[in-house]
């Protein structure tokens, strides 16, 4: 059950209504409150209910995603999200509470179920609603310019103008670097689990596993700081061998016993029939590639992505190619599974004509993105690419050295969205996905880019605020 809300705590209103503690209207987390459109945010979510008249009553939207804006800013866990709410009273102002608590407004549990009710679709719904509540910031900024207020979207025919920056990374999961022994090897262990499991209550005696002897033989190979190539193959070929083994047993005991799998052992047992497959081709036919290779029983939807990168060469997370426009970051495609993140610049344009009300006056990407089908198809629109052109370079000495200063400056002004990457990584939660779930670490991959998104526009107030001063009065003038 879930009651829309029809009001919101606003400092605007009544800048004593938070009851309990005093608030400075300067604080960012009041700050950061007045710039997310709640009420149109609350509409979209109360939309995720099957039936909201039925059930428990739900938590607010507010307190659902602003739980989450939290934990992505401060890169915290559930746990501790829950205890920096209930030591702060701005926070919980932040979330949608009236008055200060001491006691917990959910448990932190309910925050994985806040993941699974937001879904990355609502996300991109949100993160859009940011940027364009920027750009009446700066429509604002321009009227009190003197500019007449008339958007691009009212022009009969609106020229090209603005910059879209394409590229694409990685979000690495929470998963150490597989090996295919050890991943056997998990296989192994999980698959006695589940013969313990579908054994209980019989009085027959359970099945010989050999698991001790198992794991005495793969300790001895991780011992081992750098195998030959026959001791990888023989300790691949022992363990494919307690693999096999332990399936069969499973489908003994599914025959037999009248317990059955709870739905994650299920997709447990799913998963490891599958990576036995996959080990026994690369085994037989001496390869180590294969199609939709599972690098991870646990988490089996991430994929290899090859990065060719000089810190790491192959990284094992979801793909992302995102575009930035005005320092502003949106999510293109999102995919565990490797892509061509070139098919993505049609998309990206056509959004920002939606968004803009025209085409890009240029496009900074990588040479990935500078194809034949993409350099026609922006030749077509008017649109500029960065780098050379296809084919020969011109005779012209002097014009072919104005080419080659004009790639090395929008090869600079491109590194913006390197940099945005960076902050993703290194101020937010990108650089790890530590989310289990598949529909959770997608959530918490566009979390990021939101409240990225967020410091952003609340960046742009602050300097719009500034500019409105006359110099004399900037300290810095």
């Amino acid at each position: 059950m879930y009651e829309k809300k029809t009001k919101q705590v606003s400092f605007d209103e009544n800048p004593n209504s938070f009851i309990g503690a005093h608030l400075s209207p300067e604080n960012r987390w009041v700050k950061l409150a007045q710039i997310i459109p709640w009420s149109r945010l609350e509409g979209r979510y109360h939309r995720t209910f099957a039936n909201p008249k039925v059930g428990n009553p739900a938590k607010s939207c507010r307190m659902a995603i602003g739980s989450l804006i939290i934990k992505e800013r401060l890169r915290l866990s559930d746990e501790e999200t829950l205890a920096i709410i209930l030591d702060s009273p701005y926070m919980q102002f932040f979330i949608g509470m009236h008055s200060f608590s001491d006691r917990a407004p959910f448990d932190a549990s309910t925050m994985t179920y806040f993941r699974k009710r937001l879904t990355p679709e609502i996300l991109a719904e949100i993160n859009q609603l940011i940027v364009e509540a920027s750009k009446d910031d700066n429509k604002h900024d321009d009227n009190a310019s003197g500019d007449d207020g008339t958007s691009a979207e009212s022009k009969p025919e609106a020229k090209n103008e603005g910059t879209l920056i394409l590229d694409a990374t990685c979000a690495p999961a929470d998963v150490h670097f597989p090996t295919d022994v050890a991943l056997l090897n998990d296989s192994r262990v999980k698959l006695e689990e589940l013969i313990d499991h579908l054994h209980e209550g019989r009085e027959e005696k359970k099945p010989r596993t050999y698991r001790q002897k198992a794991r005495t033989l793969y300790l001895r190979f991780a011992r081992n700081r750098r195998p030959r190539y026959k001791q990888i193959r023989r300790a691949i070929r022992e363990q494919l061998g307690f693999v096999r083994r332990d399936i069969e047993l499973v489908k003994e005991l599914l025959a037999a016993s009248s317990r059955q799998m709870t739905p994650r052992q299920m997709q447990y047992w799913q998963t490891i029939q599958t990576v036995y497959r996959q080990q026994q081709e690369m085994y037989q036919e001496k390869k180590h590639k294969v199609e939709d290779r599972i690098v991870n029983i646990h988490q089996p939807w991430v994929r290899p992505i090859v990065r060719g990168k000089a810190t790491a060469d192959v990284e094992f997370g979801a793909k992302i190619s995102v575009s930035l426009v005005n320092g502003y970051a949106m999510i293109e495609q999102l995919d565990w599974n490797a892509f061509n993140e070139s098919g993505d610049l049609q998309t990206a344009v056509e959004r920002y004509r939606e968004q803009h009300g025209c085409y890009p006056e240029r496009i900074l990407a990588d040479k990935i993105y500078r194809n034949r089908k993409n350099h026609q198809y922006c030749a077509r629109l008017g649109i500029r690419m960065n780098g050379p052109n296809l084919g020969r370079p011109p005779k012209d000495k002097k014009l072919y050295d104005e080419q080659k200063r004009q790639e090395r400056s929008e090869a600079g002004e491109r590194n913006a969205v390197e940099g945005k990457f960076g902050e993703a990584k290194r101020c937010y939660t990108l650089s790890r996905v530590m989310t289990r779930l598949k529909n959770t670490s997608e959530v918490s991959i566009h979390m990021t880019f939101l409240v990225m998104n967020l410091e952003k526009r609340l960046r742009d107030i602050i300097l719009l605020f500034y500019s409105w001063l006359p110099a004399e009065q900037l300290a810095f003038a």
